[in-house]
């Protein structure tokens, strides 16, 4: 079966007559390399919680969640032949590098100048900054921290936001995610240096 070819409304939407009991998740693979489509609808069932909630932490409209889903699930079919399993190397870490990798690509499309940045800043917005530099700020609107912070993590080079969102927003430890983005562990450390410091270079603005 070719990309072109391959229908994922059949392996998706459409719920697959299943051939037998569902297995772990090495012999789901095996299966849907043996040519078996509705062994990967099993694998859509069980990590589609997975990719929504990842490309979430990322990006908030809804229809951009559901088309960078879509292609990390596409782009996990056409790999699932580089999936080794065993015991150090889970199916939830491999389809989530998968993820990772299909929201960074999208964030370099993405990427917006600092100063497009603070022209989109709303009136509560800008407030909550000034309380910020003011040294005042106690956590209050919690809508709006979320909001503002969406934007400011938008002004990051794209690798960075990945460090950042990984290792706050997930709570990834620095080795989780230099294994989730494929870094070294210094490297990730270097990025969210770099990214703490630019973010306090934009509130100074």
């Amino acid at each position: 079966m070719t990309e072109e070819a391959v229908n994922l409304e059949q392996l998706i939407n459409v719920r697959l007559p299943s051939t037998g009991e569902a297995g772990t998740d090495e012999e789901l693979v095996r299966a849907v390399l043996a040519g078996d489509d509705a062994a990967f609808s099993e694998i859509f069932d069980r990590y589609k919680r997975l990719v929504v909630h990842l490309v979430g932490r990322f990006f908030n409209r809804r229809e951009l969640i559901e088309e960078c889903s879509q292609v990390a699930f596409t782009k996990a079919y056409f790999s699932l032949k580089d999936f080794r399993g065993g015991k150090d190397k889970s199916f939830a870490s491999w389809i989530s590098r998968v993820t990772v990798n299909v929201c960074y690509d999208e964030l370099r499309k993405r990427k917006r100048r600092p100063e497009d940045l603070f022209t989109e800043l709303g009136t509560a917005e800008a407030e909550y900054l000034d309380n910020v530099a003011a040294g005042g700020a106690d956590g209050e609107k919690d809508f709006v921290n979320r909001e503002l912070a969406n934007k400011l993590l938008s002004a990051l080079d794209a690798k960075d936001r990945l460090a950042v969102t990984l290792y706050h927003g997930e709570e990834m430890s620095v080795k989780e995610v230099a294994e989730a983005v494929g870094w070294s562990e210094s490297n990730v450390k270097v990025r969210l240096m770099r990214a703490r410091n630019y973010l306090r270079s934009l509130l100074d603005r």
